[in-house]
């Protein structure tokens, strides 16, 4: 993602295609930061007429974070719908790194430690797969930390979860919107709006949809060690899922 402010406009092309991040930046022999490119820009500079053997122009009004700014910082930076990536600089403005609005979104899901003196590597594909499809509705992933996850569950009308049950970890449940009914070992509650619900280890559970109209949405907070699809132990499913 890093050229010199010779490189061409084919060069940058060709760069950009490989990286797949739409962007490259632009520094000095000392990696000093001088501006940055986009494939729009790019594009831009060829439907006026400049050739692909042209040097680039690139841009030298842009946003950059020094590895000792705040997270706060960052955060108001990427609020700007104009700003998908920002390049990580030190005191002599020289390039360290460069973050991405996605990268920056996994890191919050992931719970990832804010240091920009040294990023762990951050898949942006992760935020891909935070919204997962079930035969019952579906549910958003919120947090996935080493000893906590928490998920938005829609559950459709008429539908329900399997009865199931966990060994390695509690769950905590608050009734978001719609109505329905929780099934805790042998004691059958009515659920609604506003209502929590603590499952503790090893206790077997399931939620029920009974609206025929209305999705019932809950939090669901697990608390653990392991929360891996072979911790469910299934004993009743309606989709045969035993």
């Amino acid at each position: 993602m890093i050229v010199g402010k010779n490189t061409n406009l084919l060069e940058a092309l060709k760069l950009i295609d490989k990286n797949k991040k739409g962007f490259l930046i632009i520094t000095d022999e000392n990696k000093k930061l001088l501006g940055i490119i986009t494939e729009g820009e790019i594009r831009r500079q060829l439907i006026k007429g400049n050739n692909l053997q042209d040097n680039i122009f690139y841009n030298t009004n842009f946003k950059s974070i020094n590895q000792n700014e705040s997270f706060i910082n960052l955060f108001e930076y990427f609020k700007s719908e104009k700003i998908n990536f920002i390049p990580i600089i030190d005191d002599e403005n020289k390039l360290i790194n460069v973050i991405t609005k996605k990268q920056f979104h996994v890191m919050l899901l992931k719970d990832i430690n804010y240091n920009l003196k040294n990023l762990p590597e951050i898949y942006e594909n992760e935020l891909d797969f935070e919204v997962f499809p079930r035969p019952w509705g579906f549910y958003k992933s919120t947090l996935l930390a080493d000893h906590v996850q928490s998920k938005i569950i829609t559950v459709f009308p008429q539908e329900e979860l399997s009865l199931q049950k966990h060994k390695r970890r509690e769950e905590h449940w608050i009734i978001i919107k719609g109505e329905g009914k929780i099934i805790l070992e042998e004691t059958i509650l009515n659920v609604e709006q506003g209502r929590y619900i603590y499952i503790p280890k090893g206790c077997k559970h399931k939620i029920i949809n009974s609206s025929k109209t209305e999705n019932l949405i809950f939090a669901e907070v697990q608390l653990g060690d392991y929360f891996g699809e072979d911790d469910i132990i299934r004993y009743e499913d309606k989709y045969g899922r035993v």
